[in-house]
């Protein structure tokens, strides 16, 4: 990985403790067998570090890099030494992690110097009528598709900072006072879509998916947050993101998301700090619900990821919801999702509903099968009082 990459999905770890080699005309067995790009390494030593370290020798003995192998499986078992003593004997399975090379790098070097130059502005204590709309989802960080991780996220980091110039831009026209930022679903490919059957396509580990989605959410939070007298940030759970899935099926709360526990975390962070995000808020949905509603300047805005409804039925949902009186959607004036990854609007009566589009490039599943590739962005907006005048997409 590059060394942007590995910056941003960093985390404190303990310092390494060097392993006890063994020397190799000591072990007491040895046997390695390679087919194409995998091997079996069994060794036996008086412990399991000592069986890890030689595994490693036989492999270089044998005249293989052991950088171009990883470890994918052992099985350990005790023996008995001829001396009485116990030893451990371990079968180590490897796999050439060539493959997983040859895919490319992620050059984001570049990243760092636009977080880094992101503008450092005073406080914006000015009272306004208007709410200033950030709207986003389906990052699907970890999936390969399109320009992969790497572009995913420069895309992302650099439309938010092109939504926060556009806020100056918008104050010309509107007084605003409150920037609402709408994290819509789907921002890590996860592993539980189609039965898992996206996990050779996903080159990051959940957690690096997840940590990349809290930083651009943090990233985001320090952005905003100088800029406006009230910052709100609401996320809401994709199906990509859902936490457990058993035999294709969610067993768990619907709440229970990757999606949304990535902008608890900031919340937690942002808490230790309350002389500097006191304007701040937070909301995702209550226990086992899937949806958040906000009001921004007199419109209340639903907040839902889209997978609840087919393609184009959104009005026909809302309305479904809108007949339970103790939802909150029968007073929803705006209406904003994410999953079908492109630019949708509609209106029905004075009621909008906004989808933007996906910030991933494309789904090369979906190329193959339609031929069209993705038009990736965010949505910003101005609202209030149940109407939203403006609409713009932003791109890079």
């Amino acid at each position: 990985m590059s060394e942007l990459l590995d910056g941003l999905l960093a985390k404190p770890v303990g310092p390494a403790v060097p392993v006890r080699t063994t020397d190799p005309d000591k072990d007491f067995t040895r046997q390695i067998e390679v087919k194409g790009d995998s091997a079996d390494v069994t060794v036996r030593a008086e412990t399991f570090e000592q069986t890890e370290s030689a595994a490693t020798d036989v492999l270089r003995g044998q005249g293989l890099d052991p950088a171009e192998w990883t470890v994918t499986g052992f099985r350990s078992s005790e023996w008995t030494m001829a001396n009485g003593d116990t030893g451990v004997s371990t079968r180590f399975s490897f796999a050439r992690c060539a493959s997983v090379t040859e895919v490319g790098g992620l050059p984001l070097d570049e990243l760092l110097a636009a977080i880094d130059s992101s503008p450092v502005i005073q406080r914006d204590e000015q009272a306004g009528e208007h709410t200033f709309l950030v709207l986003l989802g389906d990052m699907q960080f970890g999936k390969i598709d399109g320009d992969g991780v790497e572009g995913t996220l420069r895309r992302t980091v650099e439309c938010l900072n092109e939504a926060a110039r556009l806020l100056a831009e918008y104050r010309l026209r509107f007084s605003i006072a409150h920037v609402h930022i709408a994290w819509l679903g789907d921002h890590i490919e996860g592993f539980v879509s189609q039965g898992g059957a996206n996990t050779w396509r996903t080159r990051l580990t959940l957690n690096e998916q997840i940590r990349l989605t809290r930083r651009v959410m943090l990233h985001a939070l320090l952005l905003f947050a100088p800029m406006c007298s009230r910052l709100t940030m609401v996320a809401v759970p994709g199906n990509h993101g859902e936490a457990v899935r058993i035999n294709g099926k969610g067993v768990t709360r619907y709440d229970d998301s990757h999606d949304t526990e990535s902008l608890i975390a900031v919340k937690d962070a942002a808490e230790l700090n309350p002389d500097r995000f006191a304007h701040v808020e937070f909301y995702v949905p209550d226990t086992d619900e899937l949806i958040v509603v906000v009001e921004c300047s007199g419109t209340v805005v639903g907040h839902a990821h889209g997978h609840q409804w087919r393609p184009g039925k959104h009005f026909e949902w809302w309305k479904g919801q809108a007949f339970n009186q103790a939802s909150p959607m029968h007073l929803v004036d705006l209406l904003l999702a994410g999953h079908l990854h492109h630019e949708f609007l509609d209106t029905d009566g004075w009621r909008t509903f906004i989808q933007p589009p996906a910030m991933e490039s494309e789904s090369t599943w979906w190329r193959h099968a339609k031929g069209t590739t993705g038009a990736p962005g965010l949505i910003v907006a101005v609202t209030k009082d149940g109407r939203v005048p403006v609409k713009e997409v932003v791109s890079k």
